[in-house]
């Protein structure tokens, strides 16, 4: 007795098949976010289409993050940097915190390193001796802004001052009346003053309470036409999704008075991860300035990251107003003043940001610049004339500094279009397509037996030595040494070769229709078969002077495989892929 089985259709997955469990974890102990009530918000459909004022806070907010914070010579060398790249509002410190800070402040004043269009800023607390040591610190200036910060938020009310909310709003009160009285007593007509405040923490601060304490600060600061006021409301620790942070920007932009004469600034951190989205989506929503540190340096989990933020915008086709196109430079620069490594997957910046392992990834990468090329010689323009578009590349990394070298790398999870975007990038040899993929099988067995990546350099060792014998590494039965072609009475075409076969010197001599065939004709007397499949030249650059390249695909003696030619003359790069096709065979 026999049985069979019946087998249907395999079980479609559902959501009820992929079940998530309770994590254990105490989300006991923490609560939603306060979701802001403005049904009617604008900021989704709006776009940014113009930078925003940016300020630097590496010398301040970054430094005072740093394991080891910055020399006097590696503050100095990052105020140059951020001058270079033409950052305009740069806070270099808080003076009243120590000398340090306060020696910096007056050496780059003193030294007349500030450019006439860059405003410094220094921050301060709202205590009077601190205020004082403030102001006295910016001396001289030409353009100077006092920054001044109270503690709003409840958690800081009722834990850490114990105050009432009138008592929180006095503060700020009073300490913007010091900032003017130590203005008015301290500094001259040389310098040109401005006033920030901060209601410190934004995100966690009622917004009718925020808005209350800065209506107050405007109150005694008076802004008006000419004199302007910078509220900076700052996610000093992140608590939302970036929707709701816009919503609260949304909201204060609407409800602020005198909001003509407001600079309203954005200073997120990071720690949900999302501060270059918030940041974005204040903007949308209202923000007219951005605080932050290169590469997001910081406390915690950091500031929100200036050059993400820049070269978003740059790469969406509207100018960032900042440097960022010697990016390599600027990461050594802040890598030196911070002793922290940026990291390789960095955006924009990172060391393999636009390296592709992937073969796909590659394959798509190659057709991308090839089709690139094209698009140019159609419309008679350059490659960077037009718009930009290639796959896997948001931005064209010769924009920032970085060569097109690094962009494809292979390793084990690479394919055919990598390695021949290596080759055809270093050494201008474009490979045809099965030719791709026989080559790639080579590199994927040294990938496979050795790990890890390989270089330019190995890809083209494995390529010579499997393709090219050199005097230095030569191999395989033929060497050729001299030849000529001529053209017989009857129309056929006949080679001469002096070669050193099997150790021998030895003559081929034959005769066929055109040179390739006259050549396999020439190689019948040394035993070898040899019938073409395909074959493939190009010019490897113009010029008289060129060299072109050859590639051949035979069958020989029950083998097929590809041969590689270089030489000034064409005819001479054919019978030279040949050889190297037939020296593999014989390998």
């Amino acid at each position: 007795m026999t049985s069979s089985a019946s087998f249907g259709a395999p079980t479609p997955i559902t959501a009820a098949t992929v079940r998530q469990k309770p994590s254990g974890m105490p989300i006991h102990k923490y609560g939603p976010y306060e979701a802001v009530d403005i049904p009617d918000r604008t900021w989704p459909g709006n776009r940014i289409t113009k930078a925003p004022r940016w300020l630097s806070t590496d010398l301040r907010d970054g430094n005072q993050a740093l394991i080891d914070p910055m020399s006097p010579a590696r503050k100095r060398t990052m105020f140059d940097l951020l001058v270079s790249m033409g950052y305009k509002e740069i806070e270099v410190g808080f003076p009243a915190s120590g000398q340090t800070d306060f020696d910096f402040v007056r050496s780059i004043i003193e030294e007349d390193a500030i450019p006439d269009d860059v405003t410094i800023s220094v921050l301060t607390q709202a205590r009077e001796e601190l205020i004082e040591r403030t102001v006295e610190s910016l001396k001289g200036a030409r353009h100077a802004t006092v920054h001044l910060y109270n503690a709003t938020a409840p958690v800081f009310r009722e834990v850490v001052f114990r105050g009432t909310r009138d008592q929180v709003r006095q503060i700020a009160v009073d300490g913007t009346r010091l900032v003017t009285e130590y203005a008015e007593k301290l500094l001259d007509e040389r310098t040109t003053f401005g006033y920030q405040y901060s209601p410190e923490i934004f995100t966690d601060t009622e917004l009718d309470f925020a808005l209350e304490v800065c209506e107050s600060v405007m109150d005694v600061w008076q802004p008006g036409p000419g004199r302007e006021i910078i509220l900076n409301l700052p996610a000093t620790v992140e608590r939302s999704t970036p929707s709701t942070h816009a919503d609260r920007f949304e909201w204060m932009s609407r409800n602020l008075s005198r909001r003509e004469h407001v600079c309203l600034s954005v200073h997120p951190h990071n720690d949900r991860g999302t501060a270059v989205a918030a940041a974005e989506l204040a903007i949308m929503a209202g923000a007219d300035r951005i605080e932050g540190c290169l590469f997001g340096q910081g406390e915690r989990t950091g500031n929100v990251d200036l050059v993400t933020l820049g070269m978003n915008l740059f790469s969406q086709g509207v100018d960032p107003q900042i440097d960022f196109s010697q990016i390599d430079e600027v990461k050594r620069t802040a890598e030196y003043c911070n002793q922290m490594d940026v990291h390789a997957r960095h955006p924009y910046v990172g060391d393999l940001v636009y390296t592709s392992f992937s073969g796909s990834h590659q394959d798509a990468i190659k057709k991308g610049f090839e089709a690139m090329e094209v698009r140019a010689e159609r419309a008679g323009k350059s490659v960077d004339e037009l718009e930009w578009a290639v796959p896997y590349l948001p931005i064209d990394p010769k924009d920032v500094g970085r060569s097109y070298e690094a962009v494809i790398r292979v390793n084990s999870q690479s394919g055919k279009g990598g390695i021949a975007y290596v080759l055809k990038d270093g050494h201008s040899l474009d490979l045809p397509r099965r030719m791709q993929v026989e080559f790639s099988k080579i590199i994927q067995e040294r990938t496979d037996s050795e790990g890890g990546e390989v270089t330019p350099a190995d890809i083209w060792e494995i390529f010579q030595h499997e393709y090219l014998p050199t005097p230095e590494d030569a191999w395989g039965r033929i060497a050729l040494r001299t030849g000529q072609t001529t053209t017989t009475v009857d129309g056929q075409d006949a080679v001469t070769v002096e070669a050193t076969v099997d150790g021998e010197d030895t003559v081929l001599a034959g005769s066929g229709n055109g040179p390739l065939a006259a050549f396999f004709d020439a190689l019948q007397a040394v035993d070898v078969d040899v019938r073409l499949l395909d074959y493939v030249e190009h010019t490897m650059s113009e010029g008289a002077a060129a060299q072109a390249a050859a590639y051949i695909e035979c069958a020989i003696d029950g083998k097929v495989l590809w041969g590689v030619g270089i030489d000034a003359n064409i005819v001479r790069a054919s019978i030279k892929a040949v050889v190297s096709a037939v020296n593999r065979a014989a390998r």
